[in-house]
């Protein structure tokens, strides 16, 4: 049964897909803060850093905003309503990289970080999405 295009999706008419989309690309680019911690983890153990506290403490601020972006992820994907923002800021800090990225001329890079950023931010503000994230009532809680 389809419902008219200016009304948005109950509760029980399911996930719409921006809302996987948004949750997936929010779990990868927390596998790649892991990874980018497990290579400053190598580079600690193979190398003598300038300053050890200051590598260690990014170690352990990369595996923070990565368990954090997990954890926006899950919930999202349950529709919680805090998560769209959480998802916004993080997007923002994204682009504030990617964007000098692309203008040292590390193309690839840039747009690697830049292409997901801006699928995630159009996707946050899609009328599907909104109304997942914003409902009340039965089933999952809007907090």
């Amino acid at each position: 049964m389809s419902r008219p295009p200016g009304q948005p999706q109950s509760p029980r008419s399911g996930r719409p897909p921006g809302v996987a989309i948004i949750a997936v690309i929010l779990v990868c680019e927390a596998v790649a803060l892991f990874a980018v911690a497990g290579w400053f983890v190598y580079g600690l153990l193979t190398s003598a850093p300038a300053s050890l506290g200051g590598a260690v403490f990014m170690v352990v601020l990369l595996i923070l905003f990565a368990v954090w972006l997990l954890v926006v992820g899950h919930f999202f994907y349950r529709g919680y309503r805090w998560t769209r923002s959480a998802s916004l800021v993080f997007q923002f800090f994204v682009m504030v990289v990617a964007i000098p990225t692309l203008t040292a001329g590390i193309i690839w890079l840039g747009l690697l970080l830049l292409i997901p950023a801006v699928l995630v931010l159009h996707q946050l503000f899609t009328r599907d999405v909104i109304a997942f994230t914003s409902r009340t009532g039965e089933g999952t809680p809007a907090l």
